[in-house]
């Protein structure tokens, strides 16, 4: 092996491994989102609040997938970067699936969010957090030119597009009394996630 390619492995692995502790960052913030939104959700009745803890336990497994790529034999391996985006781009479709049909069922039923306070701290936190941590990941995905790794730093993009969602919605119920806004929130959230899906599938999100 080269000076050169030497030189060049060297840099793919501490890539890897910036990439794999960003990830590890986001499994343990997820961890604790999800738990908090979804417990949260389920005392107020927020569908678009359920959406985001759901969407948290989704970027922990995004999170994980990550891990697993770029760990051992996988850190040079085409197949495993595949795989790892397909899996990526189907957590996504997932989310999209559940949150919608939650959506659609809240405003067909007139089901009515209550105040949670929680939720906004919640949702205020990630506004602060996750841009940061989105934005690194897909700056790393560009340079191990991996889609999965950007497409995980999409889903932490979109956690805080979801957060100034779910804010805007529940501080509305506070507000106005404005119930409907909660659900078309969270189906808002479900067509963002199927394009974002779909790039990560393309591999559009690394370039």
């Amino acid at each position: 092996m080269s000076v050169a390619q030497q030189d060049s492995r060297s840099e793919r692995d501490a890539l890897a491994a910036r990439a794999r502790m960003l990830s590890w960052l986001s499994l343990g913030w997820m961890t604790i989102e999800g738990a908090v939104g979804i417990i949260a959700a389920l005392s107020a009745g927020s569908v678009a609040l359920l959406a985001f803890g759901i969407d948290s336990a989704i970027e922990a497994a995004a999170a994980l997938i990550v891990i697993w790529r770029f760990t051992g034999q996988r850190l040079a391996s085409e197949t495993a970067e595949r795989r790892a985006q397909i899996l990526t781009a189907t957590s996504f479709f997932l989310l999209a699936a559940y949150v919608a049909q939650d959506a659609v069922r809240a405003l067909i039923g007139g089901e009515r969010a209550s105040t949670s306070w929680v939720g906004i701290g919640l949702s205020l936190a990630s506004i602060v957090l996750m841009p940061a941590l989105g934005r690194a990941k897909q700056r790393i995905g560009g340079q191990l030119h991996s889609a999965a790794t950007a497409g995980e730093g999409m889903q932490n993009l979109l956690c805080a597009y979801m957060a100034a969602g779910v804010l805007m919605g529940l501080l509305a119920n506070v507000t106005v009394h404005a119930w409907w806004l909660d659900p078309l929130v969270a189906l808002g959230i479900a067509a963002l996630a199927v394009h974002e899906g779909i790039e990560t599938w393309e591999g559009d999100d690394c370039c």
